[in-house]
């Protein structure tokens, strides 16, 4: 049983609300609607999981890197952190985009 890949992820996701903080991307520009969307779209690709995992598309791969903890049969408890960083950096790269694009307009 290992923490490396949870650790990894949750490193991520700080890097993810540094940016957030530091350029109000997500969080720090709409904290409400940021809270709605990012829930919204995981759990959105977490029932996409659990209907893969029940039609037997998807399982847990076994590897050191994971700690073994599960939510539910064949979802890793790491699965809702990476979906939590995909959707959160999803965001910020989306809002980020839009603060350059704007940025270049007005110059």
């Amino acid at each position: 049983m290992s923490v490396a890949y949870l650790l990894a992820l949750l490193v991520s996701l700080t890097g993810m609300i540094v940016l957030d903080r530091r350029f109000r991307l997500f969080f720090w520009r709409a904290p409400r609607v940021a809270a709605i969307v990012l829930v919204a779209g995981v759990l959105f690709f977490l029932a996409w999981d659990l209907i893969g995992i029940g039609s037997g598309i998807f399982y847990r791969g076994e590897t050191s890197f994971m700690t073994g903890l599960q939510v539910a049969p064949e979802l890793p408890v790491e699965e809702v952190f990476f979906l939590t960083f995909l959707c959160y950096l999803f965001m910020n790269a989306l809002q980020g985009a839009r603060m350059l694009l704007e940025t270049r307009r007005a110059a």
